[in-house]
């Protein structure tokens, strides 16, 4: 059976206090993650090393941050550069997220310089993809999520585009208002990623209003291995029992 990912991006919330309170509990369970699953967390950055510092070096959790500049350095005032990132404890970028795309400009094109950016420094890129409710419902949603992803992994050799995760996040079903996707509605796009990327990325992960209640039916869907989650996860028992349902799967 391959890797299960289970990992929660943080978005802009919690307060260190708050951080440092999830990664004291994540540490003390730690024992009881589930063989074959592979956890993962994204806090915002100024919570980063505090996370870090809990966990531990050598902690099977990877940590990520929700962003990087494609930059090594330079004057590009409040941005985060990726060696900055892996100097914090980094191992995983996020990139592409629907919400930097829609609010902060990013492209496909910015998404491949910053691809490239996280494996030239050894770091692990979580792609983000996803299409909107207009693009679904005129029947565009392989054809969209596929046009995203081959744009920013562009040039990569199979050994390079092995490191990549790519998560598909429909921008109809995250957030606090999104609508939770059926499993239905899932099986064309994954059958459309996987058809051209199972067994040449390290992931195929879904998010978007992931919860216990169907965190299951997805992970049953072919070539999906793993999950995405926000708001589910930012509990620390949420993420505990997602990881134990992954367990089960």
């Amino acid at each position: 059976m391959s890797t299960l990912w289970v990992g929660t991006s943080w978005k802009m919330t919690k307060t260190l206090t708050e951080a440092r309170a999830w990664a004291e509990g994540l540490r003390e369970h730690l024992d009881t993650v589930p063989d074959g699953v592979q956890p993962f967390v994204i806090p915002s950055f100024t919570a980063t090393t505090t996370v870090r510092e809990i966990l531990g070096e050598d902690s099977p959790v990877l940590l990520g941050v929700q962003n990087a500049h494609w930059e090594d350095t330079g004057a590009w005032t409040g941005e985060v550069s990726v060696p900055q990132a892996k100097d914090a404890g980094a191992q995983i970028v996020e990139i592409g997220h629907s919400e930097r795309r829609e609010h902060f400009g990013e492209t496909v094109e910015t998404t491949r310089l910053k691809v490239a950016a996280a494996l030239r420094h050894g770091l692990t890129p979580l792609l983000c993809i996803g299409e909107s409710a207009g693009v679904k419902e005129a029947g565009g949603s392989s054809a969209f999520i596929l046009e995203q992803a081959a744009g920013a992994l562009e040039g990569l050799s199979e050994e390079e585009l092995a490191r990549v995760v790519i998560a598909y996040e429909p921008i109809w079903a995250i957030g606090e208002k999104g609508r939770p996707a059926t499993v239905e509605e899932l099986v064309e796009p994954f059958a459309a990623l996987g058809a051209e990327y199972t067994r040449r990325v390290a992931g195929l992960l879904y998010g978007g209003s992931v919860n216990l209640g169907n965190a299951a039916d997805l992970l049953g869907i072919d070539h999906v291995t793993g999950l995405f989650v926000g708001r589910t996860a930012w509990e620390l028992e949420g993420y505990l029992e997602l990881l134990a349902i992954a367990g089960r799967s």
